[in-house]
């Protein structure tokens, strides 16, 4: 019997804390994914959104590349079919997204790392629709993060100063149909996620995979009321490797269900950018010694994860 990721009602953490806390907690230690439902983010929202992204996607190749903002490390704005690797793939990923990024004031602290948004002119209802899901999944990632630190023994609100300014991303993705037999490249090659946690609007279409610690490959398609919740690499080293960044892939669909484009909105839940990651003392033990020795800033992994990829 192949093994099942599990999906949680996160409506149990109001009501029954101490055991959501425990299941939860276990889940992502064995796995690093979950999904999670009853998240009260409206279908309509999500669905308004969709049909924003769909809408962009579809313009021309010349106008979408007007949106390309050279030298940001696809910060902001498009980024075209065939840029981003994953790391240490010999093939580029058979995809093209946008990035939506925190709004903040100009005169902000982070304004260096965090640049303002590019919205496309073609399509006025992005902008409104897009930044609604981004603040949406912004609160829900809130909601885990405070159930995860929960359950490692720190005080509910551990993250909330050191995400409030956090440089997140959302992510629309367009993998178009794949029309050539055999190609080398899947749709999004194995990686781990640079962040704290990321939360996958969308991953109802097959395609996704996760690996297991025993080393198979497991899809995981949820139900469409569903949000597949993961832990990032930032995360994995803050709570040395209690939470692990577990390796996912998205695999091209078999036959007829490869002519059809594929869709999802990762939203990429990261910490302040001059938040320094260093290994919490809770998370050391004699079976688990500390594996980071030195400390580093969420702004300069980030860095050095995007060159990795091909995206700086």
């Amino acid at each position: 019997m192949t093994a099942r990721i599990p999906t949680f009602d996160i409506t149990r953490y109001d009501d029954d804390r101490e055991a959501f806390v425990a299941e939860l907690g276990a889940a992502y230690r064995e796995w690093g994914f979950a999904g999670i439902r009853n998240h009260g983010i409206p279908q309509p929202l999500i669905d308004d959104a969709y049909a924003a992204f769909k809408e962009f996607f579809a313009l021309p190749e010349d106008v979408k590349k007007q949106y390309i903002l050279t030298g940001s490390g696809g910060a902001r704005g498009y980024t075209a079919f065939g840029v981003e690797t994953a790391k240490d793939s010999q093939h580029f990923d058979l995809k093209e997204f946008w990035h939506i990024g925190r709004e903040i004031p100009d005169g902000s602290k982070y304004r260096e790392f965090m640049p303002a948004n590019l919205w496309p002119a073609e399509v006025p209802e992005f902008k409104a629709r897009g930044y609604a899901l981004y603040e949406a999944l912004d609160q829900l990632g809130s909601r885990v993060l405070s159930a995860l630190a929960l359950h490692i023994g720190l005080p509910e609100n551990f993250f909330a100063d050191k995400t409030d300014f956090g440089n997140s991303i959302l992510r629309p993705i367009h993998y178009p149909p794949i029309t050539a037999d055999d190609i080398p490249n899947v749709r999004a090659g194995a990686h781990g996620d640079i962040n704290f946690i990321t939360l996958l609007v969308g991953a109802s279409s097959a395609g996704l995979e996760v690996k297991s610690r025993a080393g198979e490959w497991v899809p995981f398609t949820s139900d469409a009321d569903t949000i597949v919740v993961n832990i990032g690499d930032m995360l994995e080293r803050l709570t040395n490797h209690v939470y692990p960044s577990t390796i996912h892939r998205v695999v091209n669909p078999p036959g007829e269900l490869a002519r059809k484009p594929r869709y999802s909105v990762p939203f990429f839940l990261h910490p302040n950018p001059d938040f320094l990651i260093d290994v919490l003392p809770s998370t050391i033990t004699p079976d688990n010694p500390k594996r980071y020795p030195e400390p580093i800033t969420a702004q300069g992994f980030l860095e050095q994860r995007l060159r990795e990829i091909k995206l700086k």
